[in-house]
């Protein structure tokens, strides 16, 4: 699919990567240092293996190296620093780096092998596998400092201790796409939908992101110069990636591949990430028209990593594109109705649907109503992939602030509704009322991103390194009713 919608791209996560010891070891154990120095280079290599860009400034060896580290890592703008405590070194030595360069800190200390052969080893092998002694020293420090402390610790080639530092890379990208992101936000809020309305200006302060107002004019003049070349072109391509059901009218269709074309102008003009959008419109007017005509365009863009939502609702097209980094998708959803015979939530919405998390080819419906909106039009109909889920919404408290917001499931196979919507039906392993009551305490609004796969670990990584709170519902550790 990605030959057909080309992703975009996005500026690399970038982490800062510093390895130290202590100064004093050197001499009284000459073969300590190469062999730090090469377990340093391992770490180095698999940092330069992941999808993100490594920033290495070496090895220190006491307060002042670290002063000169924490300057180039300050001026390389990192997502997040990544300090490898490869022996006891002072917190003297990793202290300036998070003050200076302002950035999240991981502190990872990953002795050379599972276990000491303590029958031959003496002091300098020892040291070797000392790196933990000073995670205490710092986690202490950083906390009389106001710093947030984070660490994995294990084993160099430790598989399982790599998928935790992967972790905080993933949310690392997830910092990063989001501080340096440009949102739409497109017509006016939808009437009556008071947990949708988000602060602009919180957005920018907790996040980093720019929001560009935008108007349903903007789009309508590009829209108006799409030629019917285009049109055909835009049709030819949802032909290859949707199922054309025989409901869908071909004035709708044309309008719809029409909108979509002027739709990715728009993004290329103003450099979205992301974008939310409603316009009520009135009496079939043109702004009706274009809003009834968005969801072939918006979820063409959602499946190229440009989530474009409807009913204004920007703080999940913000969760929308955490998702789509760390490779989760995510689609537009809301509840549609619970199964107390199988036990799921049916959850889902007329659009926009991430093509790229779809159980099979999306079908294309022709709607002559959308519930609640006006106009009429195309629609997307599907159901995202069989197997582990992650519910994925961003809430807003009394005080301002965001938070995190996750729920684990598993789409399950069965009956679909066939009303041109993005159903999938949830088990999150209990009661499904019981699932609605706690989800809807932790403060989400009414839309979020249905994820594949079980993220919520990702989720609440990234939500530590921004700075935020992670809320989770968990089905299996609620408290028996009797």
């Amino acid at each position: 699919m990605n030959d057909l919608l080309p992703p975009k791209k996005h500026r690399q996560t970038r982490i800062g990567l510093v390895a130290g010891g202590l100064a004093a070891y050197w001499p009284q154990f000459p073969e300590l240092l190469p062999q730090l120095q090469e377990s340093s280079r391992y770490v180095t290599g698999r940092f330069n293996e992941l999808d993100a860009e490594t920033i290495d400034v070496g090895f220190v060896s006491d307060a002042q190296e670290a002063t000169v580290a924490a300057e180039k890592l300050r001026v390389a703008d990192c997502d997040l620093i990544v300090i490898f405590l490869t022996t006891y070194l002072t917190s003297s030595m990793v202290l300036p780096i998070a003050q200076r360069a302002k950035t999240p800190v991981l502190v990872i200390d990953l002795q050379p092998t599972e276990a000491m052969d303590h029958a031959n080893f003496d002091t300098g092998k020892w040291l070797a596998y000392c790196g933990q002694c000073p995670v205490p020293e710092v986690a202490n420090v950083f906390k009389r400092a106001g710093i947030p402390f984070r660490s994995v610790s294990g084993h160099l080639k430790q598989e399982s201790a790599w998928a935790r530092i992967t972790q905080w890379v993933h949310a690392a990208a997830v910092r990063g796409v989001l501080r340096n992101a440009r949102h739409g936000l497109m017509g006016h809020l939808y009437p009556g939908m008071l947990d949708v309305s988000t602060d602009l200006t919180l957005v920018s302060t907790q996040f980093g992101s720019h929001v560009e107002v935008l108007e349903f004019d903007d789009l309508r003049v590009r829209v108006d110069e799409v030629t019917d070349a285009q049109v055909a072109d835009r049709k030819e391509l949802a032909r290859r990636l949707f199922t054309i059901d025989d409901s869908v009218n071909d004035d709708d269709f044309s309008w719809g591949a029409k909108v979509s074309v002027g739709l990715d102008r728009l993004v290329e003009d103003f450099d979205l990430d992301s974008a939310a959008y409603y316009h009520r419109g009135l009496q079939g007017e043109q702004h009706e028209r274009l809003g009834a005509g968005m969801i072939l365009g918006s979820s063409l863009l959602t499946a190229r990593g440009i989530p474009f939502v409807g009913e204004y609702e920007l703080r999940t097209s913000l969760a929308m594109l955490a998702a789509h980094t760390i490779g989760a998708g995510g689609s537009f959803t809301e509840i549609q109705a619970l199964n107390f015979v199988d036990d799921v939530v049916e959850m889902g919405h007329d659009g926009p649907a991430h093509l790229q998390v779809s159980e099979r080819d999306p079908l294309l419906r022709g709607l002559g109503i959308y519930h609640g909106k006006r106009g009429y039009g195309v629609s997307v109909e599907f159901d995202v992939k069989q197997g582990p889920v992650t519910t994925f919404g961003i809430g807003q408290d009394a005080d301002g602030s965001y938070s995190f917001i996750t729920s684990e499931g598993v789409v399950k196979p069965g009956p679909l509704l066939a009303i041109g919507n993005t159903t999938s039906r949830v088990d999150f392993g209990g009661d499904p009322g019981e699932w609605v009551d706690e989800w809807s305490q932790t403060g989400i609004g009414h839309h979020w991103a249905l994820c594949v796969g079980h993220r919520a670990a990702d989720i609440r990584a990234a939500a530590s390194l921004l700075g935020i709170e992670h809320r989770h519902v968990d089905m299996r550790a609620l408290p028996a009713w009797r």
